[in-house]
């Protein structure tokens, strides 16, 4: 891999979880979170466009004055905004930068589970195709999983954890896309390190190849002191399917999102990914839906029915309002 290649992974690695520390020293920012300012009201809808020449439906699904769609706020101390310098994509910004797109010859989302996830109270492999095939309105196909320590992966210990080189799964994906594939994606329960000076990393992903990976163990909640408790799986699953799609959407070049409190927010810490949506904004909507063409209501209508069998109440509150003011039929 040439310096180029290996910079372009590094920037788009999730690097939510590394020490604070380690995220001041590489940028040099403040971390009283006053390098940050919320865009204003005028600024959120220029990032949205003009939505004049579109039907009906999306001009209200695109909104930017739409109440069901919080502003992102001034971040506190650890906060991802208070420590990464981040200046937004906006909608024609999207559409300039030509990212990939679903075609008619690769449209499917596969993936590749390395470990066995459910002996290891990891998500359920199929509610994350639903969910996937849910939130991008596209195919996803789960691959035959393979066992992680039969791969030509370098391994280490650190404080105690197993854990595996991300760019070493990166380079086996890439000789194994399917010919139909938008991307492949790699999920786990091993946690992830990208080079020697980093502690663990949440995933890792090259845009150029379409492959990712993506570690969920630091998700359980056992893993972040929190009880085993009814309800336990399903904050598991609500975890581990944000994770999936908001890195997923990178592989469709949607950057963070610094307008709306929205699914693509960077996060800094796990309190902070709780705290963060499961949906979209009306700017990174706008983007995805832009790539693949989907009918905004219908998907609303089929995530809110795998919001209510998941048991996501706030979620399923909040699509169905989104399902009745782009179609009061529904």
């Amino acid at each position: 891999m040439n310096r180029t290649q290996r910079m372009f992974l590094l920037s788009v690695m999730l690097v939510a979880a590394i020490a604070a520390s380690l995220l001041l020293r590489s940028n040099g920012h403040s971390d009283d979170g006053t390098s940050f300012r919320p865009p204003s009201a005028v600024e959120r809808s220029e990032a949205v466009g003009n939505l004049g020449s579109l039907a009906e439906s999306l001009q209200i699904a695109f909104d930017p004055r739409d109440q069901s769609f919080a502003p992102i706020p001034k971040p506190g101390l650890s906060d991802w905004l208070a420590n990464q310098q981040e200046l937004g994509q906006t909608f024609q910004q999207y559409v300039r930068s030509h990212p990939n797109r679903p075609n008619a010859r690769r449209q499917t989302i596969y993936l590749q589970p390395i470990g066995d996830i459910d002996s290891q109270d990891g998500p359920s492999l199929d509610q994350l195709v639903l969910y996937a095939e849910s939130f991008f309105s596209l195919p996803v196909k789960l691959l035959p999983a393979v066992a992680d320590d039969r791969l030509p992966f370098t391994e280490r210990l650190n404080a105690g954890n197993r854990q595996i080189l991300s760019t070493d799964i990166l380079r086996w994906l890439e000789s194994r896309v399917p010919d139909d594939a938008f991307c492949l994606l790699a999920v786990t329960m091993v946690d992830l390190y990208p080079d020697d000076q980093w502690n663990f990393v949440f995933g890792q992903a090259s845009l150029t190849n379409r492959v990712g990976v993506y570690s969920f163990v630091r998700y359980r909640p056992d893993a972040t002191h929190q009880e085993k408790r009814g309800g336990s799986q399903s904050l598991m699953l609500r975890r581990s399917c944000k994770v999936l799609s908001h890195e997923t959407g990178h592989m469709f070049g949607l950057k963070h999102c610094v307008y709306f409190r929205c699914l693509m927010n960077g996060s800094n810490h796990l309190d902070e990914a709780d705290a963060q949506p499961n949906h979209l904004c009306p700017v990174c909507l706008r983007k995805l839906q832009w790539a693949c063409k989907f009918d905004v209501a219908d998907r609303y209508s089929t995530l809110k029915r795998f919001a209510e069998t998941a048991q996501w109440e706030d979620e399923a509150l909040w699509l169905q309002r989104r399902c009745a003011s782009i179609d009061p039929a529904r």
